[in-house]
C-alpha cells in the first residue's frame, strides 16, 4: 500500500559523499577530469575542507569525514547520456568498472571514487530515453 504524503517532496537538491581530511585534489581529478563536472564555490559560511561539483542540475559535495570509511554498498546512481564514453573514460584512466544484475530500462556500471564510494552510472534505454 502506498500511503500519500502532503510533505511537497520534489528532488533532491545534493548527494554529500564523505572523503578523509586532503583528499579534495584526488576528488576534482575524478569528478572534472573524468566524470566531466565543474568545481563550485562552497558558501563563505561553511567549513573551508571539502569541495561542490555540478553538471546540470546534479550537485555534488564532498565532505571531511576524520572517521571517514567508504560507503561501500550506498552509493548515489548519476544518469548519463552516453554510459559507453564514460566508462571508456574511466577505464583509459585504470579505474576500474563493473556490471551487476541488469535494470528494465537501463544499462548501467558501478565503480568508486578515489577513496572507496561506490558510484553507480546509468543510462535509460528504449522508449523515452
Amino acid at each position: 500500500m502506498t500511503r500519500e504524503t502532503s510533505s511537497g517532496l520534489l528532488a533532491y537538491d545534493h548527494v554529500q559523499l564523505a572523503i578523509p581530511r586532503g583528499g579534495e585534489d584526488r576528488m576534482r581529478a575524478f569528478f572534472v577530469d573524468l566524470i566531466g563536472m565543474r568545481e563550485v564555490p562552497k558558501p563563505d559560511t561553511l567549513s573551508p575542507e571539502g569541495c561542490w561539483f555540478e553538471a546540470g542540475k546534479v550537485s555534488l559535495h564532498i565532505g571531511i569525514d576524520p572517521d571517514f570509511r567508504p560507503a561501500t554498498r550506498a552509493h548515489p546512481a548519476f544518469l548519463v547520456s552516453d554510459l559507453e564514453d564514460l566508462r571508456a573514460r574511466l577505464e583509459a584512466a585504470e579505474v576500474a568498472c563493473h556490471e551487476d544484475d541488469p535494470v528494465p530500462g537501463y544499462r548501467r556500471f558501478f565503480t568508486a571514487d578515489p577513496f572507496g564510494n561506490r558510484l553507480e552510472f546509468m543510462q535509460r534505454v528504449g522508449m523515452g530515453s
